[in-house]
């Protein structure tokens, strides 16, 4: 019989769903424009934000908060892409209460 006290299988390995791709939503920030306001924006309207640009930013994946981070410019052949360096991230018990 062998062994197998040394072996761990990696779950994800083993899950099929691990490898399907899902979609993050980066939450910059919310506006609350007066309805009047709203209908007069026009094209180089500038729509104000409660959040400033180095306030952390929510990653959220359907309505669930999975995560904070900073925004930050990628570097190299992506320069100019946004990206997001987590400074927090949810606990899997946190998600599932």
């Amino acid at each position: 019989m062998p062994d197998t006290s040394k072996t761990t299988a990696d779950p994800q390995k083993k899950n099929p769903f691990s490898a399907l791709p899902v979609e993050i939503t980066i939450s910059v920030g919310k506006a609350r424009p007066l309805i009047r306001d709203l209908l007069s924006l026009q094209e180089n309207s500038v729509l104000a934000l409660d959040r400033r640009i180095d306030d952390q930013v929510e990653l959220f994946i359907g309505d669930r908060l999975i995560a904070r981070g900073q925004l930050e410019e990628m570097e190299g052949d992506a320069k100019g892409q946004l990206a997001v360096r987590l400074t927090e991230v949810v606990t899997l018990r946190d998600i599932s209460a």
